[in-house]
């Protein structure tokens, strides 16, 4: 029996979305660096320069995460046009189809026992306003937001004397 390409595509998409998720983690255990390097050697060269360059890689690097978050989140209404495509042409209905998408939708209602468990039919994606808030999602907002903010206060109270080392006049 000859591999279905349908449920083959699925899974090279299901790959890639995994793959995205070890890159964001690479970006953002870069942006962590590099933002607290540069706290280090404002504190270690009393340079409050060093604090501005320290909020800024936190910025560049939330921006990047960002869109590479809506790189991956580009392929997730193909996955669900795929199971719910599964879940129609199964027999018996929704046993047979992956629902790796679906429950992610789920998920969150089910764990607070709004929604029993059980074998549901998947239903296409609806427009999602995840999409817009990407950028100030949780897992792409920390930790470069939480170390861009740090910077910043750190360069405002180093530039005004208030702490740290007296700026010279």
């Amino acid at each position: 029996m000859s591999e279905d390409p349908i449920l083959s595509e699925y899974y090279k998409i299901l790959d890639i979305v995994g793959q995205f998720d070890q890159r964001l983690l690479t970006v953002k255990s870069w942006g962590v660096t590099l933002s607290l390097a540069a706290i280090g050697l404002g504190f270690q060269f009393k340079t409050p320069g060093y604090f501005l360059l320290a909020a800024a890689s936190a910025g560049a690097f939330w921006l990047i995460e960002g869109a590479m978050k809506s790189h991956q989140m580009r392929y997730y209404p193909r996955m669900r046009e795929i199971e719910v495509l599964r879940a129609e042409i199964s027999d018996p209905p929704s046993h047979s189809s992956p629902r790796i998408d679906w429950s992610w939708s789920l998920a969150r209602a089910v764990l607070l026992g709004r929604l029993s468990p059980g074998p549901t039919s998947p239903t296409p994606r609806g427009a999602s306003s995840g999409y817009r808030a990407r950028y100030f999602a949780p897992t792409v907002l920390l930790p470069h937001a939480a170390t861009m903010t740090l910077s910043m206060l750190l360069f405002g109270l180093a530039c005004h004397g208030i702490v740290f080392w007296p700026v010279p006049a």
